[in-house]
């Protein structure tokens, strides 16, 4: 064994003449273990709601979106929609068409994103799981039909119950007369809101889903879409991704979750390293107890390191005695909060213990065990330890 690791240990487990050291010693690996373990829960409870929030956000975007490159609308023909329906891995194809439109209802009038959809999507959509009154069915035979989000809802006095009809106005470029004003160059389209959905506060307050047919009619197209949207029967990855980006040609751009949403996505990573950032700074407050406990039994060892240096130790010999003696408190604590908060996790994670406040759509606080949040939490901590043992043993006693 190393010289100075062995006799770290032996500082480490040996029987201390001051008992003061041994109490600071105790309370600064008590102390790492605790901001240990709460790195590690508080991480995988962020990823327990982030993982609800994607959740619901996967409910209304697909897999994988094709758009076209310039952002514009377009015509697929048979061939593009073959070679996306034949690629391994895709369960679904469905055509969108997408446009910001006015609304009136009764006397209220609002601007809502529609979302007109093809029976595919009808059929196969996750949002029969999310409707909140009514029946998910955009079709009454040949009867168009809505569903409105309950934000929206809400602030426009929506019920699905009422006969009223919703109307969708959109202005169409060389519609209408001039001089009767810009009213007439407005398209509309009437449709029945047959249900209410709730997905997230974003989708709740500005979303409409229709025919797509209703759609085109309103924006004066006849085959446009505004993108092609795929489902895919696992979670699609960059090989996937670059498959169907060869099938659609250079004309397209294929977008996965994160780049239909980038500032969704960038703002949950950064809220996780802003927490990340928060507990490891109460760590290294929290390590600080490692500083005084040090400098304290570098004085009570004063005369073993004479001893020491009599016998030729060299001063970097006994400076590592004590980073190292300082690192193993760190360690000791990491291991007893990587063990205590990664236990935690789990039951949490699968039993629910702590309970949410009443009013909230789950029972119990969200937890999600990730081992990237281990290793990142265990090599923060570990370099915190070590830094702070290096800082108090290259003191001057």
């Amino acid at each position: 064994m190393n010289t100075a690791l062995y006799i770290a240990v032996r500082y480490l487990f040996a029987r201390k003449s001051h008992n003061v050291i041994n109490v600071i010693s105790a309370i600064s690996a008590a102390g790492m273990a605790i901001g240990t373990a709460a790195l590690i829960l508080i991480l995988s409870v962020y990823n327990g709601f982030d993982r609800i929030i994607e959740s619901n956000l996967s409910d209304l975007d697909p897999d994988l979106l094709v758009v076209s490159a310039d952002g514009r609308r377009f015509t697929p023909d048979d061939g593009l929609l073959s070679s996306l329906e034949e690629n391994a891995g895709i369960d679904g194809v469905s055509m969108v068409l997408e446009e910001q439109v006015l609304l009136v209802y009764g006397d209220r009038q609002g601007l809502a994103l529609a979302k007109g959809v093809d029976t595919d999507y009808e059929r196969n959509s996750p949002l029969h799981g999310h409707v909140t009154a009514g029946e998910f069915s955009l079709h009454f035979g040949d009867v168009p039909q809505a569903a409105v989000g309950v934000g929206l809802a809400h602030e426009m006095g929506i019920n699905p119950r009422f006969l009223e009809k919703l109307q969708l106005c959109y202005p169409r470029p060389g519609a209408g007369n001039p001089l009767a004003g810009p009213a007439s160059s407005l398209g509309s389209v009437s449709v029945r809101p047959t249900c209410l959905f709730s997905i997230n506060s974003e989708a709740d307050a500005g979303t409409v889903i229709l025919p797509i047919e209703l759609m085109r009619q309103l924006l004066g197209e006849e085959t446009a879409v505004s993108g092609i949207e795929l489902r895919t029967a696992e979670p699609a990855d960059g090989k996937l991704l670059r498959r169907i980006e060869a099938a659609a040609g250079p004309g397209f751009k294929v977008l996965d979750r994160e780049m239909q949403r980038p500032a969704i996505y960038k703002m949950m990573k950064y809220e996780k390293l802003a927490i990340y950032s928060i507990l490891i700074f109460v760590v290294i407050i929290v390590a600080f107890n490692i500083f005084g406990s040090l400098s304290m039994l570098r004085i009570e060892k004063s005369d073993d390191m004479r001893t020491l240096g009599a016998m030729g130790a060299t001063e970097s010999l006994t400076k590592r005695i004590f980073v190292l003696e300082g690192w193993l408190i760190s360690l000791a604590g990491l291991a007893a909060g990587l063990l205590l908060g990664t236990a935690a996790a789990i039951v949490q994670q699968h039993c629910g213990l702590i309970k949410m406040p009443q009013g909230f759509m789950i029972s119990a606080y969200p937890c999600m065990l990730e081992t990237g949040d281990v290793l990142m939490t265990a090599a923060g901590v570990a370099l915190t330890g070590f830094l702070i043992s290096l800082l108090a043993a290259g003191g001057k006693h």
